[in-house]
């Protein structure tokens, strides 16, 4: 084997892979090996990797070319083109690995919310008394636009258009209700 793949040695590449990929050819991809891993690994290094991604990837690339090689089409491609195909392919890959950073799964926001204290439960559970009392205080029609733009979310416009009420007077009604509902809950802490 020549040191250049070029013209008959081109050709010679694909004979390689060909053996490769239909006789699962050993001393083949050897060969294929002995030429192709130090130009990938150049062609990486070009490309920007670091001598030890380069070289671990000029690996990985080669390993692929053994195990992919059912795939290779001559017709389509020659030899060198597919493997540095493979080969630009996985420069990128490393590179959308190292811009996407791991999750840390110890980051607090990964971590469930603790559970409430039992005081916070209480508290919370007598301040859902005290506006469900301060709701039924609230005269029907209030409180009636209230559970449809809050509950049941809806949007003014549609409360209006479905009540036959105009879009100010939904409005109005809605911020005297959170008026009432804030000064029956004043003073809570």
């Amino acid at each position: 084997m020549g040191g250049s793949a070029g013209g008959d040695g081109r050709e010679a590449m694909t004979g390689l892979l060909i053996r490769v990929r239909d006789h699962g050819d050993r001393e083949a991809f050897g060969n294929l090996f002995r030429f192709f891993a130090p130009r990938v690994k150049s062609y990486l290094a070009r490309l920007g990797a670091s001598a030890p991604e380069a070289d671990e990837l000029a690996q990985d690339v080669m390993v692929t070319v053994w195990q992919k090689a059912a795939s290779f089409d001559e017709r389509q491609a020659a030899a060198s083109t597919w493997i540095f195909t493979i080969a630009r392919n996985r420069r990128i890959d490393l590179i959308r690995r190292q811009r996407k950073p791991e999750l840390d799964a110890n980051d607090p926001l990964f971590q469930p919310e603790a559970e409430p204290s039992p005081d916070a439960v209480a508290i919370a559970g007598a301040r859902e008394a005290r506006l469900r009392e301060a709701m039924k205080a609230l005269p029907q029609e209030q409180r009636q636009l209230l559970q449809e733009a809050f509950f049941a979310g809806r949007s003014h416009r549609d409360i209006a258009r479905d009540s036959n009420i105009p879009l100010g007077t939904v409005k109005s009604r809605l911020r005297l209700a959170f008026q009432r509902l804030k000064s029956a809950l004043d003073g809570e802490v």
